[in-house]
């Protein structure tokens, strides 16, 4: 097929004035532009919030809050935590993917699936369930130990969608030019998963950055639990915000890190003719070893937190099923789960529509805006929105609106990414087609268009679901007076050490992800297709 794209003739085309101009953008395209950016600069609302407040704060006060021991110490636990987690996440990762898609590990099919079901456990969960196994758990060791449990999957997922559509005459040319599995391996698929692996460490590092409930039940101090701290102690001081001044500035980094690394190297097949079928390569003596390092890796991550939910369901007995509780709590997440979903995808539309429809460097710099907010923890988010509606707008303090605009800059990626995909599968020769027939170019748009992205749009809508589900920070800091989501519940009743009074919480959160995380492990497999 010719790539070849057509420019319209200027002296012919009715549309272009002025000499051979661009023509204007249809008055739709450019109420969408329009709506696009004003929600681009609402999700700047935390960004501007954490400079606003290192100049308001002053420069010697900020270098006496932020060069003093106790943040240096904290920017150590969290550099080591990074440093330490980040990777053994690669190497469970990598090593799972390659193990499930180059060998001929037997179950090889259950194991893909097994090997990310780790995300169907929020980490706080999971901290819970080893506290209350191993009590003296603490510190960086612990730390490290529940984060890698929690987070190799968003490495694996990546790396084995990636690693199961590439194209295997590279490594079958490398292997009879004399190299052996493992040469082949570092030099010829380790290279081609750079992009997959770049973006997964991105992605856990982020989240140990962001993470608060994990760390705070095992007494380990990171910037997100000292925020919260100082934010519990002194309202909105100034310690807090000058702490939440480094941790933007490590997410940044850790940002432009993960674009340098990257790079704007891309793995393609050019040409015609269907793709090999990948050779698996045989374990042997190592099929026992394999298996039993898979094993003991899913009790591990999976296992002990499922034993700790059961085994505390079953000591609490039907007392702790208090439908007063429980009920309420169910019905308040589903509902900010739900409205939070659609609110995120409709927002998110307009950027998605640009991106694809009318591709340039304004629509990609308002894609990148919500990248970048949607990169910061929580808690820093929710501390932007609490400034704000309490010197802005004190009306809407402490109302479900502020907690649901919160989990929309949050998670809005989820949805922008799934809408770009189903927009990409509906061009817009269909509408014009549509249109041919006499319908109006809003009926068009509605049958044709709409239609076809809604599955993307209920994909991404799910994974916003799941987020929201799970989320812990931005909720304890912007959830209005008598709000009780399940993580909430959670959270407040291990607080209090009542661990079998916390189980029925963490069960169904459970039970909400697992179904959410398969759909996700599914279309990164789709998505590594395209």
């Amino acid at each position: 097929m010719s790539k070849t794209q057509l420019v319209p003739d200027t002296k012919r085309d009715p549309r272009m004035t002025g000499g051979g101009k661009a023509p204007r953008p249809p008055l739709g395209v450019s109420a969408l532009a329009l709506l696009a950016t004003l929600i681009a600069l609402f999700s700047l609302v935390p960004l501007g919030y954490v400079i606003y407040m290192t100049i308001a704060t002053g420069w010697d006060t900020v270098l006496e809050l932020v060069i003093r021991p106790r943040v240096g110490e904290l920017l150590l636990n969290t550099i080591l935590l990074v440093l330490v987690t980040v990777p053994l996440c690669l190497v469970l990762g990598v090593g799972g993917a390659w193990l499930v898609e180059r060998t001929n590990l037997r179950g090889h099919r259950w194991w893909a699936l097994a090997l990310a079901a780790p995300l169907a456990i929020p980490a706080f969960v999971n901290s819970y369930a080893w506290a209350s196994t191993v009590p003296s758990l603490a510190g960086l060791g612990a730390g490290t130990l529940i984060a890698t449990l929690s987070y190799f999957p968003l490495v694996y997922i990546p790396v084995a969608a990636t690693m199961g559509r590439l194209d295997p005459a590279i490594e079958q040319s490398a292997a009879s030019l004399g190299l052996g599995p493992w040469a082949v391996f570092f030099r010829v698929v380790l290279p081609q998963l750079r992009i997959a692996m770049a973006g997964g460490a991105l992605l856990v590092a982020l989240h140990l950055l962001s993470e608060y409930g994990a760390f705070a039940m095992i007494r380990f101090d990171t910037f997100t639990t000292a925020i919260m701290v100082q934010f519990q102690s002194a309202f909105s001081g100034a310690a807090g915000n000058m702490l939440a001044s480094v941790l933007v500035l490590l997410c940044m980094l850790l940002l432009l890190g993960e674009a340098k690394v990257r790079g704007n190297a891309r793995y393609s097949r050019v040409g015609f003719g269907a793709q090999g079928l990948a050779f698996r390569l045989r374990l042997g003596r190592y099929e026992i070893a394999s298996q039993l390092a898979l094993l003991s890796l899913f009790v591990l991550s999976v296992g002990v937190p499922l034993y700790s939910v059961v085994r505390w369901l079953i000591a609490g007995g039907a007392e702790i099923w208090d439908p007063t509780e429980f009920f309420p709590a169910l019905f308040q997440t589903m509902g900010y789960g739900l409205g939070g979903a659609v609110a995120t995808v409709v927002v998110a539309f307009p950027l998605a529509f640009l991106a694809v429809r009318h591709a340039n460097w304004f629509s990609k710099l308002l894609e990148l805006s919500n990248y970048i907010t949607s990169s910061m923890p929580g808690i820093v988010v929710g501390l932007a929105f609490v400034t704000v509606a309490i010197r802005v707008v004190p009306g809407i303090y402490q109302s479900a609106y502020v907690l649901l605009a919160a989990y929309v800059l949050l998670f809005i990626p989820r949805a922008l990414v799934n809408l770009r995909a189903g927009l990409a599968q509906s061009p817009r020769e269909l509408e014009e087609a549509a249109r041919s027939l006499g319908r109006s170019p809003a009926m068009a748009f509605c049958r044709v268009t709409l239609r076809l992205t809604a599955p993307a749009a209920a994909g991404g809508a799910a994974l916003v679901f799941l987020a929201i589900v799970n989320e812990l920070t931005a909720t304890l800091l912007l959830a209005p007076n008598g709000t009780r989501t399940l993580a909430t519940a959670f959270w407040a009743k291990s607080s209090e050490i009542d661990y079998a009074g916390a189980a029925p919480y963490a069960l169904l959160m459970i039970l909400i992800s697992v179904p959410m995380t398969y759909l996700l492990f599914q279309q990164s497999k789709k998505a590594a297709g395209q």
